[in-house]
């Protein structure tokens, strides 16, 4: 419901690029106004801190104010000093190689492992159909963000990147740019991949079978 047709000028001072909201400052004062990324027009690019803004002003259902109809001003200088993002955005976003260095280095492992141990076919199976399905659940939520609809719960991620479809976990972080700044998901997401690879050593080495031994020996 809006509460005024005057447009009101400011400066984006938070953005969650993961979330799809943050805060514009208004110009001459310290109120801050929610915007969403659904109050912003079709564009190219996503919207950057430091970014000038003008925007007409309504209230949501729960009676707060929020920016809409949000236009860049035209010929605004670019932005030139880092602006220190919201504590939802976690942290600064790893370079995707040091990422994809994982991957590579499970597939290095994975044909060590193979060439001593055949490994059942459906193993690679299971890891191309998860890492798919993860990736698809990652652009799904990806889009929700960005037009504010149902998101895909952190944990159903999770949950599909441990039983095997890290990788594709991997790729769509880094191409999608999502999930890649927020500090506790990416632990979360890290420690995931661990508990992945120790399963994948456990069951594909004989360390299941010294595992079983030992545990008879201290049962028995």
């Amino acid at each position: 419901m809006g509460i005024g047709t005057e447009r009101v000028s400011g400066t984006l001072t938070s953005w969650n690029d993961d979330r799809g909201f943050g805060f514009i400052s208004r110009t001459g004062t310290s109120q801050k106004t929610f915007v969403h990324i659904s109050g912003f027009p079709p564009r190219a690019r996503r919207p950057q801190l430091g970014e000038a803004f003008t925007f007409e002003v309504e209230l949501s259902r729960d009676g707060k104010q929020r920016a809409t109809r949000v236009r860049p001003v035209v010929n605004a200088p670019a932005p030139t000093s880092p602006i220190r993002q919201t504590p939802e955005a976690g942290i600064r976003r790893r370079p995707g190689t040091l990422d994809y260095l994982a991957i590579l280095g499970f597939i290095i492992a994975y044909l060590l492992v193979n060439a001593m141990w055949p490994i059942p076919l459906w193993v690679p199976a299971l890891y191309l159909l998860a890492s798919g399905f993860c990736f698809l659940l990652y652009a799904v939520d990806k889009a929700a963000a960005v037009s504010g609809g149902w998101r895909t719960s952190e944990g159903a991620l999770l949950l599909v990147g441990a039983v095997g479809g890290w990788p594709g976990g991997i790729v769509a972080q880094q191409t999608l740019r999502h999930k890649t700044r927020k500090a506790s998901f990416r632990s979360a997401f890290w420690n995931s991949v661990v508990v992945n690879l120790l399963a994948f050593a456990l069951f594909t080495t004989p360390l299941f079978t010294v595992f079983a031994r030992w545990s008879s020996a201290v049962l028995g």
